[in-house]
Order: C-alpha cells, then structure tokens, then sequence
C-alpha cells in the first residue's frame, strides 16, 4: 500500500463560525506543574474515513461539502481505482490517500482505513462515501456528543435519501436510544452507515470491520460493538444519501440479504418479537423485485419524522 496527500489550503473568504450546539471550545487546562496546556483543536482526533473506488468527480464533491470550524483530516483507502485515485486540494482539509494494491473490496478497505488511523493516533473515525453529502460542523456535533457519551462506540445521524439528479426520495430516521436500537436492530436498518462516527479502540476491540459478512460489514460490526458497548443515532439531519443504482445494495442485494440472515441467525433472540418480524422480512427480500422493494421503502419511511435543522 501507498500514501499520498494534499495539504489543506486556508480558505480566503471564510465567514467566522458561531459557536454551536455541540461544538465545545474550552480554555487551556493546567499542566501539574502550573503551566498552561495549549488547547487541542477539536478535530485533532477525528479522520474522515472515505473508501473509494474510481469515482474522481464524486470524491471531491463529498470532501467539499465538508464545513467545519477546525480543520478537518481526510483519508481516502483507494480500493485500486483505475486510473488512482487524486487528492483533491480543498480549503481547511488535509487529504491522504491510502492506496490499496488492487480492488479488494469495501470490508478490507476499510479494515485497512481503520488501521492507519489507529497507528496515526486518531480516536475517531467518521464514515462517509463518495456520493454522499454532509451537513455543517456534522463532525464536531458528533464528536462532543461522543466525548459526553462515553458508554458510546457509533454514532450515526438520520440521512435524507436522494436520487443521482439530487430530488429527494425519503428520509432514514433511524431510533436514537441504544435499547431502541437493540429490540428493533433485525426489523430495520437502524444506522445510516456513512453517517457514524466510530471510535476507534472500540473497533479494534471488537476485531474491526470483516470480510465473513460480504456487503454487511456495517451491520457485522455494530452487532458486536453493542456486545460490549451502546451505539445511538442522533436525532437530527446529518447527511444526504444519495440513491445508486450500481452501489451495493441494488448489484450485490441477494449476498446483501444472505449476509445478514447469517448474522439473524447467529445473534437471534427467540424471546423477542422484532427478531422474528426481521428475520421474515428479510426472507421477503429474497423474491421481491429491487424495484418494488424501494417503492415500499418510500412509502413506508415516508412515515418517519422529518429531520430538525440543528441540535
């Protein structure tokens, strides 16, 4: 594997950031000596987690969409991109790409990803792909909520679903509360995997993202982070989804589907309910057209509340 990057560059016409909810400056603290401690920034410890695979114009779109009031630290696990993939120079980011030596799939890509922010020193990991758009200062929301919180492995947000052309379709609003999430993890999608934040011991403690679970890496690994930990949703917009037709929901749907009735069975709970309604909505998803199938998703999330612009 090889690392490139590009440098962050100061924006020039920057307007100045209001503090808000959930983004937490404090003054320097006390070193025991007496003297102070230069305030760390607080993004310092948070990385981007993007990976990607061909997709130039995407890539630099969703970097962007990036607006922080710190600078913000990128990492792109190129998944052997033809031709590779380039770091965009955006301001107030610092971009690196981490080439992998070819297309091996988006679990080792980001098994790998999480490696290299380990052994960087970042605590957090914020997913997110190519494609997809976030709102302001989503970061540093995430990142106090989770200094708070520190019972709290993933943090995800709700993700308003749009088609390529940008129409809105749907919003994913996913339960909040870590026991909600659990009676209900089989019967819906309960995070919107781009959207997490991660910490990143709590990953590597649960033996990181894997490939046993092809195209359900996300939901392998929160089920075993909540083994040991809680995982919560934000209840608020953090994130515009964007609906591909080529991405792995729709082209690899029935390896998808067997992945996680795998991982149904292997953690099913006879005593509760939810665990049986998923289990046959999953079997559903077997004989149900891919198109029909976003038809009910439509309808049904069409139910959901709609998402509060802030905190």
């Amino acid at each position: 594997m090889t690392s490139s990057s590009a440098p962050a560059r100061s924006p020039h016409h920057a307007q100045p950031h209001a503090p808000e909810h959930g983004d937490v400056h404090t003054p320097d603290a006390a070193a025991p000596d007496g003297s102070a401690v230069p305030h760390r920034p607080s993004l310092a410890d948070v990385a981007v987690l993007m990976p990607a695979y061909n997709g130039q114009a995407d890539v630099e779109r969703t970097l962007a969409s990036f607006s922080e009031s710190e600078p913000v630290h990128v990492l792109i696990v190129d998944d052997g991109s033809t031709p590779p993939l380039l770091a965009p120079s955006l301001p107030n980011l610092s971009v690196e790409i981490l080439r992998m030596p070819q297309n091996g799939g988006i679990e080792r890509a980001l098994q790998t990803g999480v490696e290299a922010l380990a052994a960087r020193g970042f605590r957090y990991a914020a997913r997110i792909d190519a494609g997809d758009l976030t709102v302001p200062q989503r970061l540093a929301k995430q990142r106090a909520w989770l200094e708070a919180h520190p019972r709290v492995a993933a943090l995800g947000m709700w993700a308003q679903v749009v088609a390529l052309d940008g129409t809105p379709l749907f919003m994913l609003a996913p339960p909040a509360e870590p026991h909600a999430i659990r009676r209900i993890r089989f019967l819906r999608a309960c995070f919107v995997h781009p959207s997490m934040m991660l910490r990143i011991d709590a990953v590597l403690a649960v033996g990181n993202y894997r490939v046993a679970y092809r195209s359900a890496e996300d939901l392998d690994l929160f089920l075993r982070l909540m083994e040991r930990y809680d995982c919560a949703n934000l209840p608020e917009l953090g994130l515009y989804y964007e609906l591909n037709e080529s991405g792995i929901s729709a082209t690899k749907r029935h390896r998808q589907i067997a992945s996680t009735l795998r991982l149904q069975l292997h953690y099913f709970n006879i005593a509760n309910p939810y665990d049986w309604l998923g289990l046959a909505k999953n079997l559903l998803h077997f004989i149900t057209p891919y198109g029909a199938l976003r038809r009910i998703k439509r309808l049904v999330y069409a139910r959901d509340p709609q998402p509060r612009a802030g905190g």
